[in-house]
């Protein structure tokens, strides 16, 4: 008799545990391995894009706007944020700045051009200042053989002019 109601005691506490780890599945969402997966793709929720269009005509809207809670209407209606309506805003007033602006005349300049014309340019200004330094190398030669000729002492040492 005893023994019976050991086993009855053991009995319960095993299904207990093991409705109670059951329930922790569940409640974590993992599934008995018999059970099988919901075979339902989720869509991916996607940004929404704005045309020109589409902000040129908002904006309109939202600037005819002139009663208190119209613009939240025109916000509800259209599904946006008063940030867009912000930053559409300040894109607008980019552009009609840009717009303004007074226009470079003629061609524009190719970077490839003119990255070419900079090194050409510094080109022949190295070439130009080898010259001269060749040019200073063979005076200071004649002023040593001249010296030499007329027995002067030469200076070896650079002078502090420089």
């Amino acid at each position: 008799m005893i023994e019976l109601k050991e086993e009855r005691m053991e009995a319960t506490q095993f299904s207990a545990s093991e409705g109670a780890l059951e329930d922790a599945r569940r409640a974590a969402g993992n599934a008995p391995s018999d059970a099988r997966p919901d075979p339902e793709v989720v869509a991916t929720a996607r940004r929404r894009q704005f045309s020109s269009s589409d902000k040129r005509r908002i904006l309109e809207a939202a600037d005819r706007c002139d009663q208190p809670g119209d613009i939240g209407a025109l916000l509800r209606k259209e599904g946006i944020y008063s940030s867009h309506l912000n930053t559409w805003r300040k894109q607008r007033a980019a552009v009609e700045h840009a717009a303004l602006e007074p226009q470079k005349r003629g061609r524009k300049a190719d970077p490839a051009q003119a990255e070419d014309r900079r090194v050409a340019h510094l080109t022949q200004e190295n070439d130009r200042l080898h010259r001269k330094l060749a040019q200073a190398h063979a005076i200071i030669e004649v002023q040593k053989k001249l010296c030499a000729l007329l027995g002067l002492p030469a200076d070896e040492t650079p002078s502090a002019c420089y």
